[in-house]
């Protein structure tokens, strides 16, 4: 209900011709140590927790360190951080960058928590489009939604999937008022013991380095795609090419929350792959396109392991994209797992 209210307040204000400027990043750092994080302008290091070594600082400190197109851009627009498991298993960073667009409608949301005694983790990277509402009403309910479902711990691909087309009712519900018609991808990593869930939305990717070697844990929904033409087509609706394959000429995915005027045909229901949390599993990314529009799959893994950490991993993907041109808001979250400890 609050964070239905504080979508409702945001549309108020979009139809008013206002503006709200807000980060639309969130993180949740109960259970963790050695959390960093920083914004722009922000000092490297000014952040730090209690209990990080010096070897730690000096990784951020070089994470801080925007180099090359990003830095000659400067950090407006761009934020990052870092932490790492109380026990040490997983290290995380993110990186988001609003690059050559005008406003930031990517956001991204990482939780660990414990639900019925049981430590979940949480990653997401959301990527608005037609305004950030639809986007930031994910970041901050989502994950919520999913947590409260019973089958969460005992059925958990179920519970994603009905909090996934729940959430896109609430979405619907709340902006079918205004004159908005926001939509966003979901991309979604979900860890439970030694088992690791992707779900997806649109067309955000998520890519694990599995020995090394990059295996996409997500397919992207495009319109073009066999499959999901036919589903949009059986449905009534149309894909038509206009600069790329868009359902009705319109949208360039064919899945999506929100997008309340093409919602017969752009559906909520996630694809999800379930993985087992084994030494194979060194890395998992979870990117908006913004990154995956102009960087390979295979060339994303091989950069890992070239930079200290995952925090430094992320920026550099970042960065990447943006040198490379990447017209879009570039939003990066790397997850390394630690098998030895």
């Amino acid at each position: 209900m609050a964070a239905a209210a504080a979508l409702r307040g945001l549309v108020g204000i979009a139809a008013a011709g206002g503006r709200r400027v807000r980060a639309c990043g969130q993180r949740w750092d109960v259970g963790w140590r050695g959390f960093r994080a920083g914004a722009s302008g922000g000092r490297p290091g000014a952040a730090a927790a209690r209990g990080s070594s010096p070897s730690r600082s000096s990784a951020a400190r070089k994470a801080w360190s925007m180099r090359g197109a990003a830095a000659s851009a400067g950090r407006k627009g761009w934020v990052s951080g870092g932490f790492e498991s109380e026990d040490g298993k997983l290290t995380c960073g993110y990186s988001s960058f609003i690059g050559r667009r005008s406003t930031m409608e990517d956001c991204y949301d990482i939780k660990l928590t414990k639900v019925d005694g049981q430590p979940v983790n949480l990653f997401g990277v959301f990527d608005g489009h037609g305004g950030n509402l639809a986007a930031a009403y994910l970041k901050d309910t989502l994950f919520k939604n999913l947590m409260k479902q019973p089958e969460f711990l005992t059925d958990t691909k179920l519970a994603i999937s009905r909090a996934f087309l729940e959430t896109d009712r609430d979405i619907l519900e709340t902006i079918s008022s205004s004159f908005r018609d926001d939509g966003s991808t979901a991309l979604a990593a979900v860890l439970i013991g030694k088992r690791l869930y992707v779900a997806n939305v649109g067309d955000s990717r998520a890519v694990a380095s599995k020995a090394g070697k990059a295996v996409p844990l997500s397919k992207d929904h495009k319109p073009n795609r066999k499959d999901e033409r036919k589903r949009v087509e059986d449905a009534g609706g149309v894909v038509i090419w206009d600069d790329t394959w868009r359902v009705g000429g319109i949208l360039a995915m064919s899945r999506a929350f929100g997008n309340r005027m093409l919602k017969e045909y752009v559906i909520a229901e996630p694809d999800i792959q379930e993985e087992e949390v084994n030494s194979d599993l060194e890395y998992l990314i979870l990117a908006t396109d913004g990154l995956w529009d102009v960087v390979r799959n295979e060339d994303a893994v091989a950069l890992l392991k070239a930079e200290d950490g995952p925090q430094a991993a992320a920026v550099k993907l970042t960065e990447i994209a943006y040198s490379r041109h990447s017209a879009d808001n570039i939003t990066c979250v790397v997850v390394q797992f630690h098998h030895d400890k």
